[in-house]
């Protein structure tokens, strides 16, 4: 499986990250990378993850980290998951 991100997810990071590092550059980059290692893992933990509370479709789940969700569509017939967004919670 293929892990994807739409502009979406991509534009809403870039202005979160951006938020972060005014705030604290090494707490923004340790986010970044934790960050970047739930997204790395998620195909193998796809099944602990909720059915999003954004969408009424069962293909669709919600990862929730430091107050973040992050929905994603699971696309079986194409073998991919789609990172949807990144929103407060």
């Amino acid at each position: 499986m293929n892990i994807l991100c739409t502009d979406t997810f991509e534009n809403q990071l870039k202005t979160l990250l951006e938020e972060f590092v005014d705030e604290d550059l090494s707490a923004c980059k340790n986010f970044k990378m934790y960050l970047d290692t739930i997204i790395l893992n998620m195909p193998t933990k796809v099944q602990k993850f909720k059915k999003s509370i954004y969408f009424d479709d069962d293909n669709i789940k919600d990862i929730e980290h430091q107050g973040l969700i992050i929905p994603f569509y699971i696309d079986e017939d194409n073998e991919n998951y789609l990172i949807l967004g990144i929103v407060k919670k």
